[in-house]
């Protein structure tokens, strides 16, 4: 399944919320050089849904924060569910 989120690098915590706008807000306390903040949205989501990190991939937005990732391996209900329920 594909999902939209926001990213929010350099953030006081990790954690994930529903935004205004009905995307999922991603806070990482990485910062945006080099790749560490995809590889901390990555390693966030992995632990949240309960997937590998192998099954979790960004497809569009690699330097931007509004991005589309790939979740393999969990139905979209499975995801949404345990993303709102943190």
């Amino acid at each position: 399944m594909d999902l939209q989120i926001r990213v929010v690098p350099k953030a006081k915590r990790n954690s994930i919320e529903i935004g205004d706008d009905g995307l999922f807000k991603v806070r990482v306390t990485a910062a945006p050089e080099r790749g560490k903040a995809n590889d901390a949205v990555i390693t966030l989501l992995s632990k949240l849904i309960g997937v590998p990190k192998r099954d979790i991939q960004i497809v569009r937005g690699h330097t931007a924060r509004n991005k589309l990732v790939r979740v393999e391996g969990a139905t979209t209900k499975q995801v949404i569910a345990k993303l709102s329920s943190d």
